[in-house]
């Protein structure tokens, strides 16, 4: 029991996608990292186990980001008005090319690392670059956070510039074999496969990546169907295959019992591809602001929570200026209401409890039990204190968590717990 402790204050999780458990003035219990559940009084077997008391603030599941690209942090907001493939030219790729300096690797993902740390975020699916000591720097920077993080070395052999495109399929097998090797030891930073897109990663990659999943079972995470112009791309590079999805499918690489897959974006999937992601069990992280930025499209989140898709927010970093998933939820809820009102009133716009589940139990599925305060669950929380946003109005929590969400200020978050283990 010494390793029992309770949060005490207004506590809000999701129980489905449009319902929240809102318990004002009530203590969420903590054993050995796991949720016992949430109580309005310690039950008797609890009574002399710390209390932290946060009384007057409201205590939230710690929030998953399903898609972000950490390198890109440093030139976040940069070069905006350019659409995807351009802004992949001019800023993305030259940029990512500075990585090869472990020096200036240090630098940057120390500002990323201690940010995310920061933030209401307590789980994170991220990509590196391809140079593996600079993402074996950026996985030891996370292990260090206490976050929940996995980290994928990116793989790309092909259509990348010279600078940073590996020789072939077989030397970037061979480095990634390698980047296995050097993270092994990690507890709380994990390695997830990454292809970076069926684009920049040629046949014989794909099938060398398979055979490595197979081997390992390690998860999986790329993009599919963000912007019009890359899927008629993967079209011409993949004519034997019926769509994008199905082009990762045939490399098993799309999900399945063994093989666990995030795709960002998913803005134009169709319904074949919808309904394969569905049978795989593939997670989608929607990706609002950065669909916005880079002018993909708005995706039809509708449809995929109302076919019962597994979906999460993620923050793009950088085709998403904002590193906070607090900001993703708002922006979820902002972009559906312009699909809804200019393109397909047939598609009600998402409420905001549901951007909330997204944030919280969607995407937290991905790493098993979390996302909320019920029994069994990884005892990851984020207290709240919105005293600095002062009202006349006497505002419920939840009318207090809208407003924390729509302002998107991680200011607000003063206490962070990780698996049960306190970060600040």
């Amino acid at each position: 029991m010494h390793q029992s402790f309770a949060l005490k204050g207004d506590i809000i999780f999701s129980q489905t996608p449009q319902t929240l458990a809102i318990y004002p003035s009530h203590y969420a219990i903590c054993q050995d990292g796991v949720c016992v559940g949430v109580f309005a009084q310690l039950p008797e077997q609890f009574a002399d186990i710390p209390v932290m008391d946060y009384s007057g603030k409201l205590i939230i599941p710690g929030l998953t980001d399903l898609h972000a690209h950490a390198p890109q942090y440093a030139f976040r907001s940069l070069d905006m008005d350019l659409e995807l493939l351009d802004w992949l030219n001019t800023q993305t790729f030259p940029q990512e090319a500075r990585y090869a300096d472990l020096d200036y690797a240090r630098r940057a993902y120390s500002i990323f690392a201690e940010d995310l740390r920061r933030s209401a975020t307590t789980r994170a699916a991220l990509f590196g670059t391809l140079h593996v000591p600079a993402t074996l720097v950026l996985m030891q920077l996370l292990e260090q956070s206490g976050l929940e993080t996995l980290v994928g070395k990116v793989n790309m052999d092909r259509n990348s510039p010279d600078n940073l495109c590996e020789t072939d399929a077989q030397a970037s097998l061979e480095a990634t074999r390698a980047w296995l090797a050097g993270c092994r030891d990690l507890k709380h930073c994990r390695p997830i496969l990454t292809p970076r897109f069926l684009p920049s990663c040629t046949d014989a990659l794909m099938e060398g990546l398979h055979g490595l999943q197979q081997e390992t079972a390690l998860p999986v995470q790329s993009h599919l169907s963000e912007n019009q112009g890359e899927i008629a791309w993967v079209r011409e590079l993949c004519p034997q295959s019926s769509g994008y999805g199905d082009a990762y499918d045939r490399f098993g690489m799309f999900g399945g019992e063994r093989c666990p897959t995030i795709m960002a974006h998913c803005v134009w999937s169709d319904a074949e591809e919808r309904a394969r992601m569905k049978q795989n069990g593939v997670f989608i992280a929607h990706c609002p602001q950065s669909n916005v930025n880079l002018s993909s499209g708005v995706a039809p989140v509708r449809t995929y929570l109302d076919e019962g898709l597994n979906i999460g927010l993620g923050s793009d970093i950088a085709g998403g200026t904002h590193l906070s998933i607090l900001r993703a939820m708002a922006d979820a809820v902002q972009v559906s209401k312009l699909r809804w009102r200019l393109f397909d009133q047939s598609l009600s716009p998402i409420t905001l409890p549901e951007a909330f589940w997204m944030g919280t139990r969607g995407g937290g599925a991905f790493f098993g039990k979390v996302g909320a305060f019920e029994a069994g669950f990884a005892f990851d929380a984020v207290v709240l204190d919105d005293s600095d946003l002062p009202s006349p109005l006497d505002l419920t929590p939840e009318e207090r968590l809208t407003r924390i969400i729509y302002l998107s200020d991680d200011r607000a978050v003063v206490h962070k717990y990780v698996d049960g283990r306190k970060l600040f």
